[in-house]
């Protein structure tokens, strides 16, 4: 009988999938199941076989089987057990993709220890609060940052080098799991500023399950294809879309280490030969500002993200470089991906700035302020029917005539002046346009008069000089409504992310109201 993995059309996805289908491409049961298991040991029977390939940013390129990550991952349980680290404590794992990484993270969920990636990236500040809340047993991460991090109560810090597989090489090559599948696997971070940190995400085995329905209608893994995600996996598209979920369908995955350079990713998507590509909308846009695409020859047949709606200039970079249509994927870490473009469906037409139709078997619904379904066109917040309660995503969207739903922005993206509301997406999605603004941002900032003006941050080689922002705010105008256009331009070298690589305007909105509180 044919596996959900077998079906590539939008009319078979719809007709066949169901839950049973979907536990049947896994081991476990709804009783038993472990995920390093579903993900590294039952692929690791040829010991040849590539689970994961590392594009480094030195030029560097790594290559690690799956046979690797079972023994060392089985050794690093053992080691667990030696350390008296008890089933359910945390393990915090702060590294870049490597052989550690990878053998650190099975091995926690393969004992039934928490997994808890850390982006590499964090501040110490960052870091120490995500510890501080999370409290693991062990904090595995480099020299660098533990000398940044600092002392930490009661959390062994351990480093990851030679004499670090020296002693795992003393443990057996093997582990058996005992989780089920209710069983707590991962705590995983949701991006944020250290200003209020995020809450963290509790997963638990059972989600590799679920987060398989993303990487079969969202990402279009199949088996054959050479996929590849440079999102971080301390990052949920990271974790879960680019690294757990096509290794659980023995899918090899491609990964990305170290300080992002755009040339470096599109060599390691020639080299590799990379056919599907998963990755944040900064990635392509990255790609586009590198202006060097056309040295490379890619073998891409399916491409999606996620994180942020994609610019239309990057758009078109990307159908006119890949000669593909670039499919959305949308979702959040709190209730995985629920709206995409079924990349590789040949009979399901994208629709450019759409973030597709619901996964098979997900009702979603765009509702207004009272919970009355929003009209065609007519913009509000989107909402997914669970349990038979509506659950908001707080995010703003509108769905047009064919069933296709749209994002409008987060509802605390929105701006509202002089009683117009105004949408911070929309307004970036034309500053990218310029042709001299490499990267936007806006968000409403106070004034007596409106409550509100929008004010933009814009990275680019110009000056900030009166003319330039009047040519901006003019270009804006032209292109949106009269009265939808930045009134403040602020020229910046660099605006704060997320490790998700998307705009942090949580973080713009932090400085200018600190800025405006020290004025006084």
């Amino acid at each position: 009988m044919p596996g959900l993995y077998d079906y590539t059309s939008y009319v078979d996805a719809t007709t066949h999938f169901s839950n049973e289908a979907l536990w049947g491409l896994f081991d476990g049961s709804r009783d038993n199941l472990n995920i390093a298991h579903e993900c590294i040991d039952r692929h690791a029977r040829d010991p040849s076989r590539i689970a994961v390939r590392i594009a480094h940013d030195d030029g560097r390129d790594e290559f690690i089987t799956f046979d690797a990550i079972s023994r060392w991952s089985s050794r690093f349980a053992h080691e667990l057990v030696a350390r008296g680290v008890q089933r359910g404590e945390r393990v915090a794992v702060m590294l870049e993709p490597s052989l550690a990484f990878y053998a650190c993270i099975f091995g926690c969920m393969k004992f039934g220890a928490i997994a808890v990636p850390m982006f590499m990236l964090f501040g110490p500040e960052g870091a120490r609060l995500r510890l501080d809340d999370c409290s693991p047993r062990i904090l595995i991460t480099t020299e660098k940052k533990a000398k940044e991090i600092g002392q930490l109560s009661g959390i062994d810090i351990v480093i990851p080098k030679g004499e670090f597989f020296t002693r795992l090489d003393t443990h057996p090559a093997h582990f058996e799991w005992q989780t089920s599948a209710n069983d707590m696997a991962a705590f995983q971070y949701t991006s944020g500023t250290t200003r209020a940190l995020p809450e963290a995400i509790r997963h638990t085995h059972r989600a590799i399950v679920l987060v398989s329905i993303a990487a079969l209608y969202g990402t279009g893994i199949r088996p054959g294809d050479e996929f590849f995600c440079p999102s971080s996996p301390a990052w949920g598209h990271g974790l879960w879309h680019g690294t757990l979920a096509p290794l659980a369908l023995g899918v090899t995955t491609g990964v990305y280490a170290g300080r992002f350079n755009a040339d470096r990713l599109m060599k390691a998507l020639q080299d590799y030969k990379i056919t599907n590509l998963s990755a944040a909308a900064t990635h392509y846009r990255m790609m586009m500002n590198a202006g060097t695409a056309n040295n490379y020859r890619f073998a891409i047949e399916k491409l999606s993200f996620t994180g942020e709606p994609i610019d239309d200039e990057s758009l078109k970079f990307v159908e006119r470089t890949f000669k593909k249509p670039v499919c959305s994927m949308y979702g959040t870490t709190e209730i995985g991906v629920i709206l995409v473009n079924y990349p590789g469906a040949s009979d399901f037409a994208v629709k450019p700035g759409s973030l597709g139709k619901a996964v098979p078997n997900v009702e979603v619904e765009v509702q207004r302020s009272d919970g009355a379904p929003a009209a065609t066109g007519e913009i509000g917040e989107i909402k997914l029917l669970r349990r038979g309660e509506w659950y908001p995503t707080k995010d703003l969207g509108y769905v047009d005539e064919d069933g296709y739903f749209y994002h409008a922005g987060r509802a605390d993206d929105v701006i509202i002046s002089a009683g117009w509301t105004m949408s911070a997406v929309e307004i970036e999605n034309a500053l990218l346009a310029h042709p001299d603004i490499n990267e936007a941002a806006a968000i409403g900032v106070p004034d007596e008069t409106r409550g509100q003006i929008v004010k933009a941050f814009l990275v680019t080689e110009r000056s900030g000089e009166e003319l330039f922002v009047r040519e901006v705010q003019e270009f804006v105008r032209n292109r949106l409504s009269q009265h939808e256009y930045p009134r403040q331009i602020e020229i910046v070298a660099e605006l704060p992310k997320t490790p998700a690589g998307k705009v942090n305007r949580k973080t713009l909105r932090d400085r200018e109201r600190d800025t405006v509180a020290g004025s006084f």
